[in-house]
């Protein structure tokens, strides 16, 4: 493992894997989630856990520029911070108990807001997909307009023989009744009562300590692009 931190570097080494000190590290916070003991062990946090995800990151940048142009792959920007905002939580515990990030199509919109990819790594649930997690409102309601005017796109998305392969179908909260101002019987119900809007794969933790891992992301990813550019479109 490189001891270097150079969190704030332009370049970085080839992706390698996540070491096993990675999801080590992640289990010990979650039985000692304190300041004290975090500071403690800041430096294996950096070099295990964060800096072999800035390597991933800068990997994908490369490797899915001409996949995904519009999709922002930043080392530094894409990473979630390690502090969880408990000011309306009962949860006070102050770290995440993961690394994780997202990569948003390039609008300036905030990563609930807009469509992107994600990647998570959590011991016991190493999970890859996309789409949009936490729509608003107005994009439901755009969202479900475009499902009905126009049916033969999103099912040619969602139905698409790779896709169902992949990911069998989309992920995320559904409504028990037909959205407000369709009717139960319409053809496209079941697709409009989506609340969520996303898909992706669960891995085992093993998955992750290889340097194939990137190469397991970057074919989610780019399954997944039809699904991004359609929500994209629908939103926009």
């Amino acid at each position: 493992m490189n001891a270097r931190n150079p969190l704030d570097d332009s370049s970085y080494p080839p992706f390698e894997g996540f070491p096993r000190e990675a999801l080590s590290f992640l289990r010990k916070l979650k039985r000692n989630n304190n300041r004290a003991w975090f500071q403690a062990h800041r430096t294996e946090y950096e070099e295990c856990v964060r800096f072999p995800m800035q390597t991933l990151i800068a990997d994908l940048a490369r490797d899915m520029a001409g996949v995904a142009p519009e999709i922002e792959f930043h080392p530094v920007r894409s990473i979630f911070r390690i502090y969880r905002d408990v000011r309306f939580s009962t949860n006070k515990a102050p770290y995440k108990t993961n690394i994780a990030a997202s990569f948003e199509v390039r609008s300036g919109a905030g990563p609930t807001e807009t469509p992107g990819l994600y990647v998570g790594i959590e011991p016991g649930e190493i999970w890859v997909g996309g789409g949009l997690y936490m729509p608003t409102a107005p994009q439901l309601k755009a969202i479900r307009r475009s499902i009905a005017e126009e049916p033969e796109g999103w099912l040619a998305v969602v139905e698409a023989p790779r896709f169902r392969k992949v990911f069998g179908g989309i992920d995320g909260e559904k409504l028990s009744r037909a959205p407000l101002g369709y009717p139960a019987d319409h053809p496209m119900i079941e697709h409009l009562k989506h609340k969520q809007l996303y898909a992706g794969v669960v891995l085992d933790d093993a998955a992750c300590h290889s340097p194939r891992f990137l190469k397991k992301v970057e074919s989610v990813f780019t399954d997944l692009m039809p699904l991004i550019r359609w929500l994209v479109k629908a939103t926009s």
